[in-house]
């Protein structure tokens, strides 16, 4: 852990904080100055510094002291690869909102690499921020995206949250849809799905990706499982009684990060994240509600990377000790 774990901020690093606030975060003047315990003349000129200094531009360009030292104690605990930690957004605010840009700039890194990879995803409202949140113009012809998880919800509709299709519009890069339930209604129908030739092939696809970038969702009584209609009440009360922690790609895991051998597991599509991969596996994930989840994922190295925000990251760090 570091040996400031609440530092001074420097003047840059409350200008910074103060142009997330009001251009990412969408908050008032005052309601900066409240945030920041400064006055509302201070706000408005630190604003005003973000711009002139070109600490914002959409994204921020200034690594503030607070983020720094929680992407090295949270690489130090879980032995990342690669952690970025966003500024919060107080009180109310919406993590993925904050966490979008980062994880966007995350992205960018593999789709601007010459040699040609094979860039496997996940779902959820995390994930799509991220692809929303993307730079205009970026054209990555020579990459393959390929989903992890079926893009069929229970009422046969298309996922709400899937983001192959939009990201490879994005992007102008072949795309590979998993086209098979989120989880089937039996063992034998979605053996059935994965018999098929075709699913098959994107099976083999995202199963040798280059790149893996997923969600990581939680299991409480907030489950994005139960709350989008993939989960009865039943399964997830056998799934919490098991021990269920978090789900990557629609898997489900305990706190230790030990996929179950239960519930909607069996009926699961698509590509379960192996522990321990030696190639970057980043979990998108903010909320402080999805601490326990995280934390599984992490221990067990589902993911080895991960993009959070201040709220979380300190929440992930206080849960694992």
């Amino acid at each position: 852990m570091s040996s400031r774990p609440d530092p001074e901020p420097s003047l840059q690093d409350e200008a910074a904080r103060a142009g997330w606030l009001y251009y990412v975060g969408g908050l008032t003047q005052d309601q900066i100055a409240q945030d920041l315990g400064v006055s509302r003349q201070r706000a408005q000129r630190l604003v005003s510094r973000a711009m002139a200094e070109g600490l914002i531009h959409v994204r921020l360009n200034h690594r503030i002291g607070a983020c720094l030292d929680l992407e090295h104690a949270l690489t130090a605990r879980f032995g990342l690869q690669r952690c970025r930690v966003s500024p919060g957004l107080g009180p109310g605010g919406d993590g993925v909102r904050s966490i979008a840009p980062t994880a966007a700039a995350e992205f960018e890194r593999f789709l601007r690499m010459d040699r040609p990879l094979v860039l496997a995803l996940g779902t959820g409202r995390a994930m799509r921020g991220m692809v929303d949140a993307l730079t205009d113009g970026i054209v990555a012809e020579h990459h393959r995206l390929v989903s992890l998880i079926g893009n069929i919800a229970p009422d046969g509709s298309a996922s709400f949250f899937d983001v192959v299709m939009r990201l490879a519009d994005k992007v102008h890069a072949p795309h590979y849809p998993m086209p098979v339930p989120v989880i089937s209604t039996t063992p034998e129908e979605n053996d059935a799905f994965h018999a098929l030739p075709p699913v098959k092939k994107v099976v083999e696809l995202a199963q040798r990706a280059d790149v893996i970038f997923v969600g990581i969702g939680q299991m409480s009584e907030d489950a994005p499982l139960l709350k989008d209609g993939f989960v009865s009440r039943a399964e997830l009360d056998e799934m919490q009684a098991a021990g269920a922690a978090g789900e990557v790609a629609g898997w489900v895991f305990d706190r230790a990060g030990r996929y179950l051998d239960l519930g909607t597991n069996r009926r699961t599509g698509g590509v379960r994240v192996d522990p321990g991969l030696d190639r970057p596996a980043i979990g998108i994930a903010a909320g402080e509600t999805k601490a326990p989840a995280i934390v599984g994922a992490l221990t067990s190295r589902i993911v080895n990377g991960l993009v959070t925000d201040e709220p979380t990251a300190r929440a992930v760090l206080a849960l694992a000790g």
